[in-house]
This record gives C-alpha cells, sequence and structure tokens, in this order.
C-alpha cells in the first residue's frame, strides 16, 4: 500500500519481498491436488471496515470477486459446543451447571466489589479479576498456556486489554441479554472476501504497482543495511544490493533492531498450518472453530470453503489446523507424515470423520505469527524503538511487537 501511494506521488519504489507471494501473513497458499486447485490462507481473515475509501480501494482492486459471506464459529472444549460469540440459550444448554453457578457466583461477587487489577498485571490476574475464577479456568487458561506456550502468568495483562473485546463478567452478562447487540468488531458475522482467498487483494495490488512503474522482487531475503550519518543508504540481500534514499520495513522489529547492529529480546509466537484436502462437500457448518481443550494440539480449526466455495474444488472441501509451535521444537520440525496421525487422532475427538481425507496434506509456517508479549515486554519494545529512532529514513511498520486489530491498510 505504501508502494502504491508512493508510486502516484511520483517516487520511484523497489518492493522486496521473502514470500513468492505477495501479502506475508495476509497472503494465500495454492495447492494442486488430485481433485482441482485448494487454497489456503495464513489464518481466519475477514475483510471489514467502515471507512469508505478503504472499501472503494478493494472493491476497484478485487470487483466482482469481492464476496459478502457470513461467519459461523464456535468454541470446542470438554467434548460440548459452544457459540462464539456466546448466547444465553446455547450457555445455558450446552455448559455444566457447575460453570453455570460457579460464573454467577462470580458476577455476584463481581457486582459487590468490583475487583482491582494493577496497571502492570499479568495476563492471569486481569482475567480472573474481570471474568471471575470460574470463566478463567474454563476458557482462558488451557487455551491460554497452549496458544503461547508459557505459564498465563508470565504473559503480560496487555495482551488481554488489546485482544479481548468485552470488558468484564458485567459485560459478558448484558450482552448475553435478549436483544443486545454487539458492536464488537471482532464479533462481527457479515465480512468481505474475495473469491480466490484473501491474498487475492494483495496479489491485485502488486500488479497495479508494476504497472504504475514500481518493481517488486520476489523470494528475496534482507540480510543487512549500509549506514551513513544516521541514514540507511542501501538494503544488502541475498541477492545483492539495493541502493535507496529510505526505507519502510515490514520485518519483525526485533529482527531489524538485530540488523541494524543493536540487540532485542523480544519474541514472537509460531504457527505451523497443517491444511489438508477432504473428499467431501461439507465437513462441518463452521466457517472456524476454538480448540480450548489443552489435550487437542491445534488451537483453531477452518474449513476454507466456508468463506469462498472456490477454496476448494468443487464437490471436495479442505481443512486447516492452526498449532502454536516455535522453530526448533519437536512440533515444528517433525514431518507432515509423523504428525498427521495425532492430528487424525483430535479430529475423530471432536467428530470429524477422517476417513474422508484424500490423503493430501502439507504444512506452511509462520516463525512470527504473534508477539509474545511478556511480562516487560515494553521496556524492551521501548528500547528498540529509540534504537531504530536514530536512523532518519526509516519508517517501521507491520509486525511492532504488540496485538491490535488494525486496518491492514492506510489510504
Amino acid at each position: 500500500m505504501a508502494a502504491h501511494d508512493l508510486l502516484k506521488a511520483g517516487i520511484a519504489v523497489t518492493l522486496l519481498e521473502r514470500r513468492p507471494a505477495a501479502g506475508g501473513l495476509g497472503g494465500t497458499t495454492v495447492f494442486e491436488g488430485r481433485a482441482g486447485t485448494y487454497r489456503f490462507d495464513f489464518g481466519g481473515h475477514r475483510f471489514i471496515t467502515a471507512n469508505a475509501q478503504l472499501l472503494a480501494l478493494v472493491e476497484d482492486l478485487v470487483g466482482a470477486d469481492l464476496l459478502h459471506a457470513e461467519r459461523r464459529s464456535v468454541i470446542r472444549l470438554g467434548g460440548r459446543t459452544y457459540d462464539y460469540p456466546l448466547s444465553a440459550r446455547n450457555l445455558l444448554a450446552a455448559a455444566p451447571k457447575g460453570m453455570l453457578l460457579g460464573a454467577a457466583g462470580d458476577l455476584l461477587a463481581n457486582a459487590i466489589h468490583r475487583p482491582r487489577v494493577s496497571a502492570d498485571a499479568d495476563f492471569a490476574a486481569w482475567t480472573r479479576a474481570r471474568f471471575g475464577d470460574t470463566l478463567y479456568r474454563t476458557f482462558f487458561e488451557g487455551y491460554t498456556r497452549k496458544l503461547w506456550g508459557i505459564d498465563p502468568g508470565d504473559l503480560s495483562g496487555d495482551w488481554a486489554s488489546q485482544r479481548i473485546s468485552l470488558v468484564d463478567l458485567r459485560a459478558v452478562a448484558r450482552r448475553l441479554l435478549p436483544g443486545r447487540n454487539s458492536a464488537v468488531r471482532t464479533y462481527a458475522r457479515g465480512y468481505r472476501y474475495p473469491r480466490l482467498g484473501f491474498g487475492m487483494i494483495f496479489e491485485r495490488l502488486a500488479q497495479r504497482v508494476v504497472a504504475q512503474g514500481g518493481e517488486i522482487r520476489r523470494g528475496v531475503t534482507v540480510t543487512g543495511f549500509d549506514f551513513a550519518s544516521g541514514r540507511i543508504t542501501a538494503v544488502d540481500t541475498d541477492q545483492g544490493r539495493v541502493p535507496c534514499d529510505a526505507v519502510i520495513s515490514t520485518m519483525p522489529l526485533p529482527d531489524m533492531v538485530r540488523l541494524t547492529g543493536g540487540s532485542s529480546t523480544l519474541r514472537f509466537r509460531g504457527l505451523r498450518f497443517f491444511n489438508m484436502a477432504m473428499e467431501v462437500e461439507d465437513v462441518s457448518p463452521y466457517t472456524w472453530q476454538y480448540l480450548s481443550d489443552p489435550g487437542i494440539l491445534a488451537t483453531r480449526l477452518q474449513e476454507p470453503r466456508r468463506r469462498s466455495a472456490e477454496m476448494a474444488p468443487p464437490g471436495h472441501s479442505s481443512l486447516m489446523l492452526e498449532i502454536p509451535c516455535d522453530p526448533g521444537e519437536p512440533l515444528w520440525t517433525m514431518s507432515d507424515a509423523e504428525l498427521l496421525p495425532r492430528l487424525r487422532r483430535d479430529l475423530d475427538e471432536l467428530g470429524i470423520d477422517t476417513r474422508a481425507a484424500s490423503g493430501e496434506h502439507f504444512s506452511v509456517r509462520a516463525a512470527t505469527a504473534y508477539p509474545l508479549m511478556v511480562q516487560g515486554y515494553q521496556d524492551e519494545r521501548e528500547r528498540a524503538f529509540r534504537h531504530l529512532g536514530a536512523l532518519s529514513n526509516l519508517i517501521q511498520s507491520g509486525l511492532q511487537g504488540s496485538f491490535r486489530y488494525v486496518f491492514i491498510f492506510s489510504p
């Protein structure tokens, strides 16, 4: 998007893409199977905006291929299925009575004496104070530990405040009342989605950048930078040196610090996306399922054709399991053949008939899927910005060590 706007202003641009496809974590992977073409995004992307200018741009890029879709999501836990977002009728029908009584007691206690948490509270303290021990133990504790690979008490409460849409247990109760609709963007059911996957937006944008005279070099890895008088003068890559007047970087913040001579302890959590072709038209009615059981490897199960029928060949579907793990860990390094039997057991436990699998599967990995916001990360993040701030012609964007719902585009 920066290249698009700079070119309109008459400024020459060279864009370096590490992956062969455009879009980074917003891209789409294409797999040619026996039955035809399957498409898989890097996670569960949707296009939602109230910005008329932004919508007009994406409609212009994608045209009639920008579909209207509706999300249906659920939470799977302990053999039970809960609507997401929660609904009173479903919660009363599906939840164990002990959990309902515990949550009711927590709500009463919260109404009498609202707990206070400090500004530097950890994730466990933040969620306990706002949602009570019952919901924390049921929905937050195990899932959070599985997602991040650390104790929830070591995770900053900042992540909860940025990621959890409802404020506290009373807000949950109010939302469950009949006739109460939520304006929370993360709960929105209707959304727009490109016919051939979310990456279609970025491929179309890349085509426009080239048509405007920009240069895009794909499959290029940045290895360093040349400096003079507090300015970057060139970008070093595995395919040669690229002179420049200025740099807009979407590299992960700690990587950028290290490549410019600094040090950083900021970390990211990785994801392995295990993609499977299925020889049935529909696996389930759900766009995605949050898998809260700690014993199930994946944190989310998605069926891409629930967004667009053309994400799989006619009469077929596919599944994508999101498995949190970091580079070097066994779940990251083991082969697909080694991992498959365990995932089949998990799917069977979820009631999905794995006999419908075609036997075609593959993994893609994202080493920097989510910033790991451990306690004290804020100081380290500020130190990184101070280091990079010494370079007057560098603009940082993208993976900047925090987790916020923001627009991908900035018109």
